[in-house]
Parts: structure tokens; C-alpha cells; sequence
């Protein structure tokens, strides 16, 4: 969505405009607890458990929407606990949101007793996790209830409105939208249920649970400083190189990679990297491994491709990273950071994993019916001593230590440069070792990955447009460290339309001279 600043100046009209995203969906992946498995289990995709007691249950007539709710209830351990589930969604500094969800009281069935309560829960968190900002619902207890605040064997609209110190100790504020704090990497939302020391019995269920972002951007400061939108014609040689050759890689991988444009090239906006069933120098498959080594190499900051993976038995596609010392340290002391990998078999799991010596790793599982196939968006943030790995802005993965050798201390590995690679490999001990005969019956080719884009985001200066009057001249000047384009637009009765057209050889800052005719000017970033 464009933004526009606009300065109005004798003879020109200038218009700053920038690229902005703005979600007005519901971010929450299987809200109302649809894709969950029928009767009473604890199987939850896209959400992730602490305690013991949450369950989904089945019934229409109970219900808020569909046929599927959650219930929690304490864990009975004889010391104050927490039960619920939560949900991370990508975020940035000054990002508002709106929150809410249902919450029903069986109080015929399993009254709330005790100290015993329940809630709704917004926090907003930076890259180690630690509580930024802090904001609930009306806090359901068993006093309030008798009390007649909520009501009995009904659904309940709580919307998360009160405003909390970090802690979560005392309540500071009411609010009409939920605003993420400097230091924000994600936004947590979460059902809680607090659990007494007594052993006291009762449960809440909850349904069609919210989060929608009202304003801003779940990027923050961050800007693009480096892009490859595959938009050309060709491969950038001054961006991509190759790995070549066969030999396994390390992996019993059963490709050989070649810089052949059968096995890499760009087309419609896309760069494929093509999978071939043929013979090849004593191999059976050719492909290609793009990497940047020795043409770009980067350190900290947020890094996003958008893909679409092939599946199949035989078929292993990454999006990774190394140390940019592997040549003086080798694997794994250089460090190694796999945004993605898929075995091609499981076409509904994405994995990232770090490596330094000793190997950690998660799965995300799509859920709705979702899989690699589709083009997905893969993100990784990068901090000093702290990596998150998301998908379509789901955070599933969070490290914040890792081992490393008795040579080097921690954060080592990942606090040096690391180059990128993309690959689609065939075989190999990520896939079970496959034959050649499994692999051509559980795999059609040629295979595709095929990657939109990557980006490398990190925080910036606001992406802004200056001008300034230089004898008849007008100077134009621009963020420096951004990726953008200036575009132009004469059509000022319609600025909307689509009659902007880039000035392909702008550079910054750029001198208009007067001509009498009045323009429209803006920045675009991918």
C-alpha cells in the first residue's frame, strides 16, 4: 500500500510516497480451532501448548463457530500454574493491533472455583523473547462470576483493551489498540488459564480467537538494503555464482550441479532452479547451487525469501546460509543457518535449523491444508545472540544459544558474515538415502524451485525524500542505504493511475531543472 507525503512547490508537484504493508486479516492461523482433529485431543496446528490442560473439544450445538472450541482447565500440581496456547506472529516497533476472542463459562457443568482464573493476552516481545509491552482482557474469576460481571452458560466477547506493566503486576491503562514498542520483534497472543495451589476444579473454553493489525508495519525501521527480485532476463553474475560438480556435498546427494542454463535461469519474475533426470558425468540427476560467496556476505538483520518448493520422494530444496569463513574454519565451525529445507516426501513441513558443532533444529507442519508447494513466504531474524525463523510470519523456531567450539566463545559462530545458497538437491542422508529407483518412481521431473524474491532487511534511517532549491534547480535526495527506485508521474488529475514510469537512471540526489510542466515523484521499495 502506497502512503503518500506530499510537498506542493512553484511549477512541480512532488510526491514522496513509500511502501508500506497493512494486514486487515484476522494474523491468527486455525482461529476457532477447526483444523484440529474431531472429539477431545491436544492437537493444534498452528498454536503451540504450555501446561498440561488444554484440549479441543466437538460440539455444533456448544460451539461459538464451526463445531470445534478449546478448554482449559489447571494442571492440579499443587502449586500455582499456567495452562493454555499461544500463537507468535512477526512484528515491529509502532505496529497497532486489535485483539479479542469468545469465552464461555460452563458453569452448570464445570463452575470455576477457587483462586482459578482466565484470560486473553497480547504481549509484544523482542528477539530474546523478554516482555516489551503487556496487554489482557477482563480477567475471568470465580468471585467476579457470582458476582454477576460475566454471565453464566454463554459466550463471552472479551476484547484484549487493559493495558499492563511488563510484568504483568499491575494494570496501567485502557486502551482502543494494542501498540508495539521499540525493540519489538513479535506480537504473542494467548489464552491463559491461572491455576491455584488447592487443587480448586473449573474450565473456560474459547473460540474464534483475533489479532488484526490496524496500522503500521510488522518491519518497523527495517528497510531493504539488499534485494534480488528476479526480474530480469538472466542471473545476476554480480550477485550469484555457482558450486559445480557431483560428489554428494558432504550428504550423499546424487546431483551434479552445473552453472547450465537448463539447470538455473530467470523467467517471468522468477528464478528457477531446475532438477533433471539425466545422465551427467557418472551422475543420474543435474541441478544447480547458487550461492553469493565471495560476492556479498552479510551480518545481522531480517533476511525473506518467497519460494515455491517441488515435492516429491527424491526431491531436497534449501534456502540457507554459511560462514563466510568456512574456507579457513570448514563445516561445521564456520557456522551453518538453514532458513529452509523440505524433504520433498512431506510436502506439509518446512524445517530451519542451526549448525555449529552440534545441530538445533524445529518443524513448522502448514496447517489448513498448506504445504511447500504453494510459494510461501521463509523469514529469518538475525540478532547478536538470538535467531527466529517464521513462516507467512508465523514464528515457529527461536534459538538463543547454541554450542560452539572450546576455541571460541558464544555467540560464535553467528556473530560473523554469512554468504547465501540455494539449492535443490536430489537424495541424500536428509531424505533416508534413497536409490535411484525410489527417487524416479516418487518423483516427477524435471523438478522446480522457483524463488520471487529475497530481501535483506535491516534498521534504517526512515525512507524519506528531501528537496532543496539550487539556483533555478530543484535538488532531490534520498535514503542512501535503501533499496528504491524513483518513479515519475505527469498525470496529476489522476496520480492513482497507472502512468508512473520509472526514471531508470535516477541517481541520488537528483537535479530537476524547471520545464514549465508539473510532476508527481515517489519512492518504490520492493
Amino acid at each position: 500500500m502506497l502512503r503518500p507525503f506530499t510537498l506542493c512547490l512553484p511549477g512541480l508537484v512532488l510526491a514522496i510516497l513509500w511502501c508500506g504493508r497493512i494486514q486487515a486479516a484476522n494474523l491468527l492461523s486455525n482461529p476457532g480451532f477447526e483444523a484440529d482433529g474431531a472429539g477431545g485431543n491436544q492437537n493444534f496446528p498452528g498454536w503451540q501448548t504450555f501446561g498440561v490442560n488444554s484440549y479441543t473439544e466437538t460440539a455444533a450445538t456448544l460451539a461459538h463457530g464451526g463445531t470445534n472450541y478449546l478448554k482449559v482447565y489447571q494442571a492440579f500440581t499443587g502449586i500455582t500454574n499456567f495452562d493454555g496456547v499461544f500463537q507468535d506472529y512477526i512484528s515491529g516497533p509502532a505496529t497497532t493491533y486489535a485483539a479479542a476472542g469468545w469465552a464461555y463459562i460452563p458453569w452448570a457443568t464445570d463452575p470455576l472455583v477457587g483462586q482459578n482464573a482466565a484470560w486473553l493476552e497480547v504481549t509484544f516481545r523482542d528477539a530474546n523473547t523478554t516482555v516489551l509491552a503487556r496487554y489482557r482482557s477482563a480477567v475471568i474469576t470465580s468471585n467476579a462470576i457470582v458476582a454477576g460481571t460475566f454471565p453464566k452458560n454463554r459466550w463471552l466477547d472479551l476484547a484484549i483493551t487493559n493495558q499492563y506493566d511488563a510484568n504483568g503486576t499491575r494494570l496501567t491503562n485502557t486502551v482502543t489498540q494494542l501498540v508495539a514498542p521499540g525493540g519489538t520483534a513479535f506480537v504473542r497472543y494467548q489464552i491463559m488459564f491461572l491455576g491455584d495451589a488447592n487443587y480448586s476444579h473449573g474450565s473456560v473454553y474459547f473460540d474464534d480467537l483475533n489479532l488484526t493489525q490496524l496500522g503500521g508495519s510488522p518491519y518497523g525501521n527495517l528497510n531493504i538494503v539488499w534485494d534480488d527480485e528476479f526480474d530480469g532476463t538472466a542471473i545476476k553474475t554480480n550477485l550469484w555464482t555457482y558450486d559445480l560438480g557431483a560428489g554428494g556435498w558432504g550428504n550423499s546427494e546424487q546431483e551434479y550441479y552445473t552453472s547450465r542454463t537448463n539447470n538455473a535461469y530467470v523467467a517471468g519474475g522468477l528464478l528457477h532452479i531446475v532438477a533433471r533426470q539425466e545422465a551427467y558425468d557418472g551422475a543420474s540427476y543435474t541441478s544447480a547451487r547458487m550461492k553469493s560467496e565471495g560476492l556479498f556476505s552479510w551480518q545481522y538483520g531480517r533476511i525473506e525469501w518467497r519460494a515455491q518448493l517441488p515435492a516429491g520422494t527424491g526431491f531436497w530444496p534449501a534456502l540457507w546460509m554459511l560462514g563466510a569463513n568456512i574456507n579457513t574454519l570448514g563445516w561445521p565451525g564456520c557456522g551453518e543457518i538453514d532458513v529452509l529445507e523440505n524433504n520433498g516426501g512431506n510436502p506439509a513441513m518446512a524445517q530451519g535449523s542451526i549448525h555449529s558443532g552440534s545441530d538445533a533444529t524445529a518443524i513448522y507442519n502448514f496447517p489448513d491444508g498448506g504445504g511447500v508447494t504453494n510459494f510461501n513466504t521463509y523469514t529469518l531474524d538475525w540478532a547478536t545472540n538470538a535467531i527466529l525463523f517464521y513462516v507467512n510470519g508465523h514464528l515457529y523456531e527461536t534459538q538463543t544459544n547454541w554450542s560452539t567450539s572450546t576455541t571460541n566463545v558464544y555467540p560464535f559462530p553467528f556473530n560473523q558474515p554469512f554468504f547465501l545458497i540455494m539449492n535443490l538437491a536430489i537424495g541424500g542422508s536428509y531424505l533416508g538415502f534413497p536409490d535411484t529407483n525410489t527417487i524416479n518412481a516418487g518423483s516427477r521431473f524435471p523438478g522446480e524451485l522457483l524463488v520471487d524474491y529475497v530481501r535483506i532487511y535491516r534498521p534504517t534511517e526512515p525512507l524519506h525524500v528531501g528537496i532543496q532549491k539550487t539556483g533555478a534547480d530543484l535538488l532531490l535526495t534520498w535514503t542512501s542505504n535503501v533499496v528504491c527506485q524513483v518513479q515519475t508521474n505527469t498525470n496529476l488529475l489522476s496520480p492513482g493511475s497507472n502512468t508512473w514510469a520509472p526514471l531508470v537512471s535516477a541517481t541520488n540526489p537528483l537535479r530537476l531543472p524547471p520545464n514549465g510542466t508539473s510532476a508527481l515523484y515517489r519512492l518504490i521499495s520492493p
